[in-house]
């Protein structure tokens, strides 16, 4: 299994986040560390930065330089990841699959990648996100959508569930975790395709940083760690 960690260098929300100190630490440091803890092999940090690539090294990670096309606003994580593959070919390693974990999810539950990978493995499944349950207040049964002028519910039922008790649990995907098969990456072009099984994430400490609120919530998540 190969380990992506993607980290570009350009961030508008937070301007250099993959390196800012978070805890007298670049925030990169704990994906790689948990990943590193989970025991896991070929462990590469996917980066345009060399700055980054070095402090990936010392932190323990291989490293992979991708090329500026794939660096940008637009470049899409599936792209990156495809590039990688296709390099790690040109030279003769050949993986099964792919585990993708962003450096915007600093906070994993110990033994959680551990977890995610065993029921990757154990329910042969060709993707497995990582998800946490939808609050019900915002549960899709619960949700309306407006068509020529008139409220539908979103999920196409006729009738409203009324009791918060019989809503189905929904989830949305956290950030924290995708793994996939290699021949599923390249015949879908989707993280999420084929057999797609869940792990769900109970976290306290869930955080996904995108913008300096997120920072400053993970500034205050990490003293209570």
């Amino acid at each position: 299994m190969l380990t992506i960690i993607p980290a570009r260098s350009g961030s508008k929300g937070v301007p250099n986040k993959n390196i800012k100190f978070l805890g007298g630490k670049p925030l990169i440091f704990y994906t790689i560390q948990s990943a590193l803890d989970a025991g896991l092999a070929d462990i590469y940090v996917n980066s345009d930065s060399e700055e980054i690539l070095d402090i990936a090294a010392q932190l323990g990670a291989k490293t992979y330089l991708r090329p500026k096309e794939f660096a940008t606003d637009a470049a899409k994580s599936i792209d990156v990841v495809l590039n990688q593959l296709d390099f790690h070919e040109s030279q003769g390693k050949v993986y099964s699959s792919v585990l993708l974990m962003q450096p915007t999810y600093p906070f994993r539950p110990a033994g959680s990648i551990a977890a995610a990978v065993q029921k990757f493995e154990q329910t042969q499944a060709d993707s497995l996100i990582s998800v946490e349950e939808v609050p019900h207040q915002y549960n899709p049964h619960w949700a309306f959508e407006e068509k020529e002028g008139q409220l539908h519910i979103a999920t196409g039922e006729e009738t409203l569930i009324t009791r918060r008790q019989d809503l189905p649990p929904a989830y949305v995907r956290d950030g924290s975790i995708y793994i996939n098969k290699t021949s599923i990456l390249h015949s879908s072009y989707s993280f999420v395709a084929g057999k797609c099984v869940a792990y769900i994430n109970q976290n306290p400490h869930a955080v996904n940083i995108d913008t300096m609120e997120d920072w400053e919530r993970a500034e205050r998540l990490i003293d209570n760690l």
